[in-house]
């Protein structure tokens, strides 16, 4: 029997493959718990097309995120930030502050988790950020922190 798996399987296959099983693994367990369906005409056609619009999908969102990178990359967010002697600031800048002031500077909505900061900054000066938009794709963006009077 021949079924097209709807979700990943261990030691079985990823999803959306065709795959050769017994007749009883397929009507008993795999088709029974939604893992699989039946290889029919219409559902490898159906899947086939699901393939075509996800690929079509990945690449709009690649190139949205290039779009974004060509944005990012070399842009430099000034931040004012109160602080006493040393450097030092009163608190510090979040990647909340940072994902605030890059879309209030340049329109980008951001989610905090995609800024690599590993801890907030703490001190005045020019600090280096990435920010992995997508596997593969990563802006590198410059954030200089002055101190406010």
């Amino acid at each position: 029997m021949e079924v097209i798996l709807t979700q990943d399987v261990k030691n079985l296959g990823k999803q959306g493959e065709t795959v050769k099983v017994s007749q009883g693994y397929g009507r008993n367990f795999l088709i029974p718990r939604g893992l699989a369906v039946e290889a029919t005409k219409s559902n490898l056609r159906h899947w086939q097309h699901q393939r075509k619009l996800d690929k079509e999908r990945e690449l709009k969102e690649k190139g949205d995120a290039e779009k974004v990178k060509d944005t990012l990359d070399g842009f430099e967010l000034v931040m004012q930030a109160r602080c006493g002697e040393g450097g030092r600031l009163f608190g510090s800048v979040t990647s909340t502050d940072l994902i605030n002031a890059i879309q209030k500077e340049t329109g980008i909505e951001l989610d905090k988790r995609k800024l690599e900061l590993e801890e907030p900054i703490k001190s005045i000066g020019d600090h280096k950020l990435r920010v992995r938009l997508l596997p593969g794709v990563t802006a590198s963006l410059n954030v200089k922190v002055e101190a406010s009077e």
